[in-house]
């Protein structure tokens, strides 16, 4: 939760000169800590009467004073006061129904009540009081809460207020007094009397304050669902009615404002744009997103659709979004900003930013695939003003040369982070600590920070999270988008006696209309003849890819010609897999240099004789300078997208190679003793496990859908045999050169083994039996030292990434074992059965059919007996998923549960080092309280 003020909060941000009412609460203040005689209590001469008129006449005050107060400061401090003026109504408005309340004594009759019937005396009762109305922490408007829910939150202040009350009249002279029948009603009448008087009005200075603060409205979720706008036109008119445009910034500032706006750069920042089509202005091109709003706990689990389903639609984002950055919250912790790739995170932040850029905010974007992955926040923030100013500056130096503009962080691509070997699962609670620590020191931020939501299984969520989900396009914006881009493109496709992309031509294509990037892919496709209007078929994703990359790659080297076209590809795909194996979107000159002749040497256009010099190539250069790369302190794919179809492509290209090779080799018997040429496809498959990338095992299964079933078929013959001698050496090898990063061999025949099971599951029609493509004398036992290998070197992405891509289960009959691979969706237990169910002991085999038997049959386990069973997982089978320790955790909270039996298997599973941090902070997901885990590790120390 986030920290919101209390009414004694409310009095010293506004400066409160009521010197009764400043004395009263450092009065319960200093009770809270010492008691009511060291306090000064017996000095105290104020009462109940006193305190609720100078409570009241304050709040009318600050209604009155309100264009006053917000006038003349920084965004911060006015948010500040805003939150604070908030509090001073909630609380008001209950001493202002107080009084005016039928009950059977009045307020002077309570002041006047020196005896004390029983228990605590008067005096320090009083002070209890006061630190109950006064100094509990109280509700505030937040842009993603519907008006009736702060509303509710103030009634239940408003109804704590009230037996808060209750309890102190209680223990007066004056509760003696009362007849029996008022005892018994005065809890009621206190309970519905003041709170629902005081909510209406709550309602009335609310709107006092709206009128004055619109602020309030945008703070308070809109209820009515607005038409898209394009470049978040809202938020800059939103944000002008809040505070003027900043004008005379530092020169520094200036430059740095200035690079932020992007309103009128191209839609896609491309090196090198179709000379045939035009790309909207990114400020009329982009088209405010649909959102839905959730605050994450533990129990959260953002990275599931279905979740998502069930959380709030946002009838507003724009308004959201200026909410938010004028809100408590966006200091407190940061908005985390998920969506599926192409759904425009990065351009939100592009035209957020820009949005930002002429206001009362700072807007620093930060691309984090270009920043050092594990430097920390504010280094990274000045690495990507480096980049931008072409001098270093030292963050504290830049907020100081702001004068008093809030600054807003964006950070875009924190899925990056995640993968490739940092893992920087804690990122947000090292920005939230960023915020705590800037914030203490008189510097106050804002961060936003976005990511693939297909990884968010993976991030830890400090308290106080807001996460949003940017929701694919619904019918009305993808007609919304085709005109803008009819408008911009009409009269150059009627010079070619073509036509934009109709709207119902796009909807046909079903999701891949839905995705903003797709889109405008599906409208470039179409815009190269009128493609998708002629054919009125869906197409797939990875055909689009590929249609586009090939006409743009004919267009722009005049090749009409498949094979040397192919070969464009092929150094296009060479780029994406150096920066896969090297786990980063970036790649520099001197890298493509180095890896790019190692594998397309032999793709030169003409021959050369033996001794007859060759004209040097510029290999990064000939690559990048293509629609597909943007290139801004090293070279990257417009969007990663792109990258990973093209490492898809690439590894279907070398696995037909492998195909064409064989057939070109017959049945000659030279041929058929010497081994399969398979050089190609181990440089591109042996650095990386494909299945890092979730979009790259969808592309590649898309690719090979189109390859004819009789090559898959042999595809799935030659596989299989190289897969039974893929851990044995080779002694001769091409494309040695090629190595883009340094692997030991294990970890490189790892990764090798891996993809070829991949993709023999990906080539079959049918599900595998690992009997058949592994052959011999215990095919089972086999298939378990590949998983134990796969498991030991991939590394966390690696192998998770292979588990949710390679489903395996286990089929046990007439005595026989068979493990069959693909067919399913797989199952929760992830990893848990693929190493529990292949080929370890027959009885933790049926250790785990047992479990899953009572798991169909809905028998009831007994605590110690399901604590035998993970145990067994643990100990015996190894078994570390994220299944076994959300069971570890449901143990954990169960009611009546044995902590005590609990404790040394969850030190066991915490004890490999290689991946405690992992397991920890799964653990903790799960509901096992650090604090325990603490121990647990002091202990085994």
């Amino acid at each position: 939760m986030i920290e919101t003020p209390s009414y004694a909060d409310a009095l010293r941000v506004l400066g409160c000169k009521e010197g009764r009412l400043v004395k009263v609460v450092g009065f319960a203040a200093a009770a809270a800590r010492t008691g009511w005689a060291l306090a000064g209590g017996g000095l105290l001469t104020m009462g109940l009467a006193d305190l609720r008129s100078d409570v009241v006449r304050y709040g009318e005050e600050v209604i009155r004073r309100m264009p006053e107060l917000k006038g003349g400061v920084d965004r911060y401090t006015r948010t500040q006061r805003l939150a604070a003026a908030h509090a001073v109504i909630v609380v008001s408005a209950w001493f202002e129904a107080l009084g005016e309340a039928k009950l059977p004594f009045t307020l002077e009759q309570l002041d006047r009540a020196d005896k004390i019937s029983h228990g605590v005396p008067t005096p320090e009762r009083f002070a209890r009081l006061v630190a109950g109305l006064l100094m509990e922490r109280l509700p505030t408007p937040e842009p993603h809460v519907p008006f009736a829910e702060t509303r509710q939150a103030v009634e239940r202040a408003h109804l704590r207020m009230s037996e808060a009350m209750a309890g102190f009249v209680g223990g007066l002279s004056v509760w003696d007094e009362l007849p029996v029948d008022d005892q018994l009603l005065l809890p009621r009448m206190l309970a519905e009397g003041p709170p629902a008087h005081a909510l209406r009005i709550y309602d009335e200075d609310f709107r006092s304050l709206s009128l004055d603060s619109h602020e309030f409205g945008v703070r308070s979720l809109v209820a009515d669902r607005q038409t898209p706008g394009t470049g978040l036109s809202r938020v800059a008119w939103l944000l002008a009615e809040l505070a003027p445009p900043r004008v005379g910034d530092r020169p520094m500032i200036h430059r740095v404002r200035m690079a932020a706006n992007a309103l009128d750069r191209p839609l896609l920042a491309a090196g090198k744009l179709p000379e045939d089509v035009s790309l909207p202005l990114l400020g009329e091109g982009y088209l405010s997103p649909r959102c839905r709003v959730a605050e994450l706990t533990r129990e959260s689990d953002p990275s599931s659709v279905s979740w998502w389903r069930d959380q709030r639609l946002l009838p507003d984002a724009e308004a959201f979004l200026v909410g938010h950055l004028t809100s408590l919250r966006a200091t407190q912790a940061p908005l985390l900003v998920l969506g599926e790739p192409g759904s425009g995170k990065s351009k939100l932040t592009e035209v957020l930013g820009a949005r930002l850029a002429r206001s009362e905010f700072l807007p620093i974007r930060v691309e984090l695939p270009r920043v050092s992955p594990r430097a920390p926040v504010a280094e990274q923030i000045e690495q990507a003003v480096a980049a931008v100013l072409e001098e270093e500056v030292a963050y504290a130096d830049l907020v100081a040369a702001g004068e008093g503009a809030l600054p807003v962080i964006l950070l875009d691509g924190f899925d990056e982070l995640l993968q490739g070997g940092v893992n920087r699962y804690d990122y947000l609670g090292h920005l939230q600590e960023f915020q705590r620590r800037e914030a203490a020191l008189g510097r106050p931020v804002v961060v936003i920070v976005t990511s693939r939501t297909v990884v968010a299984d993976r991030i830890r969520f400090p308290d106080g999270l807001l996460a949003l989900q940017l929701q694919p396009f619904e019918d009305d914006q993808v007609r919304q988008w085709l005109d803008i881009w009819d408008q911009a493109n009409r009269a150059l496709l009627a010079r070619r006696d073509l036509k934009p992309l109709p709207a119902a031509t796009a909807l046909a294509q079903g999701e891949m209309a839905r995705q903003p990037l797709l889109l405008l892919l599906l409208a470039l496709y179409d815009a190269g003849g009128n493609a998708l209007q002629r054919e009125h078929r869906p197409i797939g994703r990875a055909r689009l890819y590929e249609v586009l990359l090939r006409d743009f790659t004919e267009r722009e080297t005049a090749t009409p010609q498949r094979v040397l076209i192919d070969s464009e590809l092929v150094l296009l795909g060479t780029v994406a897999l150096s920066m896969l194996a090297r786990g980063r979107q970036v790649i520099t000159e001197e890298d493509l240099a180095r890896d790019l002749p190692a594998l397309c040497e032999g793709g030169q256009d003409e021959p050369y004789e033996p001794g007859e010099p060759r004209p040097p190539v510029d290999w990064a250069r000939r690559a990048t300078e293509r629609f597909f790369f943007i290139r801004r302190d090293g070279h990257s794919f417009l969007h990663s997208t792109f990258g990973e179809f093209l490492t898809a492509w690439l590894t279907v290209y070398a696995l037909r190679d492998l195909d064409r090779r064989r057939r070109l080799a017959g049945d000659e018997p030279l041929a058929l003793a010497q081994s399969v040429d398979d050089d190609l496809l181990y440089a591109v498959t042996s650095f990386s496990c494909l299945a890092e990338r979730g979009p790259t095992v969808g592309f590649i299964l898309e690719l090979l859908d189109e390859v004819p079933a009789a090559v898959r078929a042999r595809c799935v013959t030659h596989l299989a045999g190289l897969l039974r001698r893929s851990l044995y050496e080779r002694r001769r090898r091409c494309f040695t050169g090629f190595e883009p990063v340094r692997h030991p061999v294990t970890r490189r025949l790892a990764a090798y083994s891996a993809n070829l099971a991949l993709l023999i599951v990906a080539a079959s029609p049918e599900p595998v039996a690992v009997s058949h493509i592994l052959g011999g004398p215990d095919p089972l036992g086999r298939w378990a030292s590949f998983s134990h290998l796969w498991k030991g070197q991939l590394g966390h992405e690696g192998w998770t990434g292979l588990v949710n891509a390679l489903s395996a289960h286990r089929v046990a009959g007439r005595g026989q074992e068979e493990v069959i691979l693909g067919g399913g969706e797989g199952t929760a237990m992830g990893d848990a059965i693929a190493a529990a169910a292949t080929g370890h002991a027959p009885r933790h085999r049926r250790l785990l059919d047992l479990l899953m038997l009572a798991v169909g049959e809905g028998r009831a386990l007994r605590f110690h007996d399901r604590v035998a069973v993970l145990r067994e997982l643990v100990e015996t089978a190894a078994v570390r998923s994220p299944a076994v320790h959300r069971a570890l955790g449901a143990l954990w909270r169960e009611d009546g549960a044995d902590h005590a039996e609990l404790r040394p298997l969850l030190g066991l599973v915490l004890a490999d080092p290689t991946e405690r941090v992992a397991t920890w902070e799964q653990l903790v997901k799960a509901g096992v309280p650090e604090e325990e885990l603490w121990q647990i590790r002091q202990g085994g120390d």
